[in-house]
C-alpha cells in the first residue's frame, strides 16, 4: 500500500516482535524488581485512550504455592474525643487541654467576617492599582476612541524601537474573489504543438529538469513511429494573459520554445485560436503572441512594480498540471533576486525577479502574479525544486522596457556583460614556493582569451591577480564580483604578482556580448 493511502489512525495492535525498543525500555524503567522480572509478564499493548495495566494481580509465589506472610496486627489508636461527654470513664487523658476549658469551634459569623475582610483588603487594592496604573503604565494596555476603533499603546524604552502595528488587518483580504471574477477572462492557457523528429525532441527545454517541471512527464513528446513522421504531437502546455484588446498576449519564451505550432485558449470558448509569435528573448524569457477574434478580448492592466511592497498580498492565477484557471494566493516574500537556470540552449540571467510563496506548479509558467488592484505586477516563470513556496515571477518593471520591441518583432539589446578574458583558479598551497607567493590569497590565472582586454593588457597565464583598483581580492570569487560591479569601457587597474613582484596593468573592461555577436559573424 502507497504511505498516501495508509490510514494515520490505524491503531491495529502489532505483533510481541515488532514491539518497539522504546516500549521495551519504558517497560522496564521502574524499580528493581521490576526491572528483575520484566522478562516474565506479557507485553502491553498502547493504545490512544487511557492507559489500563494488567499487572495489578501479579503475585509472587515459589514452587509449593504462596509463602505465608507473617502479620503484625496495628496498635489500637487512641481516640480523642472534643467534649467530656463522648469520653469514657477509662479514659482519663479526654480532652485536648488539661485543666483549661475546652474553646467553642468557629462560628458562621466569624468565617463570614473574614470573607468580608479580604474581599474589603483585594478590592482596595485593585482599585488603588488601577488609579496608580501600577501594572500598565501611563498610556493603559489599549486606548480607544469610543467609537469602536482601537490601537496598541506606545513602546516602551529599550524595545529597539520597534513599533507594534494596529490589530486590524491581519487576516486574508476579501476581495480575492472579485479580483478573480475580473482577471480570470484575460488569463489563457497555451499548448504547443511540434513535429516529430526521429533523433531528438524539437523542443530543447524538454532535456534541462528545471524547465520539464513546468509541463509535466505526460506533456513531454515521445519518439515518434516511422508512419506518423508529419503528424503533429503535443509538446507542452503554459500559461498568458491578453494585454491589449486586439489580442496581443504575454507569456515566458520557454513555453513557446521550439513550438511548431500554438493553440490559445480563452475562458468560455472550446475550440482553441491560432497563435502568432510576433516576439521573443531568449535572455529575458519573454515573448508575445497574437491571437485574432470577432470582438475584442478581456484584457489585464499592466501595473508597477514600484507599487508593492514585501508581505503584500498577490495572486497568480495559471493552468497548473493542466488544472484551467487555478488560484493561489500568497504574499511578496522578497524583490530583486537573481537566478541563473542552464539548458541547452545556454544559461537564463534572471535578475530583478519577485519572490512569491503563492503555489506556483509546472502549467503556471507564463501567468500573472497580480496585487490586489487586479493589475499584473510579474509573470510567474520559476520555482524552486528544491523548497516549498519559493517562487519567481519576472517584475513589471523588465517587461514594461521591452514589450514594444516584443510587439514589433525588434532585436532587444543585450545588457552589456563586463569582462576581461581571463580562466581563473584558486592558488594551491604547493604553487606557493613557485611562484614565489607568500600566501594563497588570490586568484591564479589559467588561461587568457586571445583578443581580449586581459590579452590586449599584457596579462598571461600564472599571473596571479591580488587587487582590482586597490582592493584585495582573497579569491576567485571576490575577482570575479569586482569585475562584475563595473562597467563595460572602464578602465580598472589590477594588481598582479609575477616572479614574486607586485605589477599593476591597466584593463579597459570589455562587453562579452559583442565579442560573442563578433565571433557568430566570422
Amino acid at each position: 500500500m502507497d504511505n498516501n493511502e495508509r490510514n494515520p489512525f490505524d491503531s491495529r495492535p502489532r505483533p510481541e516482535n515488532e514491539e518497539s525498543a522504546s516500549a521495551r525500555e519504558s517497560a522496564g524503567a521502574g524499580n528493581g524488581e521490576e526491572a528483575a522480572g520484566r522478562e516474565d509478564r506479557a507485553s502491553h499493548y498502547f493504545s490512544y485512550g487511557p492507559y489500563k495495566s494488567n499487572i495489578g494481580s501479579t503475585m509472587s509465589s515459589d514452587g509449593t504455592g504462596h509463602t505465608p506472610v507473617e502479620v503484625t496486627p496495628p496498635k489500637p489508636l487512641r481516640s480523642y474525643a472534643f467534649s467530656p461527654q463522648e469520653e469514657g470513664a477509662d479514659r482519663p487523658m479526654g480532652s485536648w487541654q488539661v485543666g483549661q476549658p475546652q474553646k467553642k469551634g468557629a462560628g458562621f459569623r466569624s468565617i463570614f467576617a473574614a470573607f468580608m475582610a479580604g474581599v474589603l483588603v483585594v478590592g482596595s487594592l485593585m482599585v488603588a492599582s488601577d488609579r496608580m496604573n501600577l501594572f500598565t503604565g501611563p498610556q493603559g494596555v489599549m486606548t480607544g476612541s469610543g467609537t469602536g476603533s482601537s490601537q496598541l499603546a506606545a513602546p516602551a524604552a529599550g524595545n529597539g524601537g520597534v513599533v507594534p502595528t494596529a490589530l486590524g488587518g491581519v487576516v486574508r483580504p476579501d476581495n480575492i474573489s472579485s479580483i478573480v471574477q475580473q482577471a480570470g477572462p484575460a488569463v489563457v492557457k497555451i499548448e504547443t504543438l511540434v513535429k516529430p523528429k526521429a533523433t531528438q525532441r524539437s523542443n530543447s527545454l524538454f532535456n534541462d529538469p528545471f524547465f520539464r517541471q513546468f509541463f509535466g512527464e505526460d506533456a513531454v513528446p515521445q519518439q515518434p513511429d516511422s508512419g506518423s513522421s508529419g503528424q503533429l504531437q503535443p509538446g507542452g502546455m503554459g500559461t498568458g494573459f491578453i494585454f491589449e484588446k486586439s489580442g496581443y498576449i504575454l507569456t515566458n519564451e520557454h513555453v513557446i520554445e521550439g513550438a511548431d505550432e500554438i493553440n490559445v485558449y480563452v475562458k468560455g470558448r472550446e475550440e482553441p485560436y491560432k497563435a502568432k509569435l510576433l516576439g521573443n528573448s531568449y535572455d529575458l524569457d519573454l515573448a508575445a503572441l497574437k491571437i485574432e477574434g470577432d470582438t475584442d478580448f478581456p484584457t489585464l492592466p499592466i501595473g508597477s512594480t514600484d507599487s508593492v511592497n514585501e508581505g503584500d498580498w498577490v495572486v497568480a492565477i495559471g493552468n497548473p498540471y493542466g488544472f484551467d484557471h487555478t488560484v493561489t494566493v500568497g504574499v511578496l516574500s522578497a524583490k530583486e533576486r537573481p537566478i541563473d537556470i542552464p539548458d541547452s540552449n545556454g544559461t537564463r540571467h534572471y535578475k530583478h525577479l519577485l519572490q512569491t510563496d503563492a503555489s506556483i506548479n509546472p502549467g503556471n509558467s507564463g501567468g500573472p502574479l497580480l496585487n490586489l488592484n487586479g493589475e499584473v505586477i510579474g509573470i510567474n516563470t520559476a520555482v524552486s525544486a528544491q523548497a516549498q513556496g519559493i517562487g519567481f515571477a519576472i517584475p513589471t518593471s523588465t517587461i514594461s522596457s521591452v514589450l514594444d520591441n516584443l510587439k514589433n518583432n525588434v532585436a532587444i539589446p543585450k545588457e552589456p556583460v563586463p569582462y576581461i578574458g581571463v580562466a581563473l583558479d584558486e592558488i594551491d598551497k604547493d604553487w606557493v614556493a613557485e611562484l614565489q607567493l607568500e600566501n594563497t590569497e588570490g586568484s591564479i590565472v589559467t588561461q587568457v582569451e586571445r583578443k581580449s582586454p586581459a590579452f590586449q593588457a599584457g596579462i598571461r597565464p600564472y599571473d596571479v591577480i591580488v587587487e582590482v583598483n586597490g582592493t584585495k581580492v582573497k579569491n576567485t570569487k571576490e575577482t570575479q564580483e569586482a569585475i562584475k560591479k563595473l562597467k563595460a569601457g572602464d578602465k580598472v587597474t589590477i594588481g598582479i604578482m609575477r616572479e614574486g613582484k607586485k605589477v599593476p596593468v591597466s584593463v579597459t573592461i570589455g562587453d562579452r556580448n559583442v565579442l560573442l555577436q563578433q565571433q557568430q559573424q566570422q
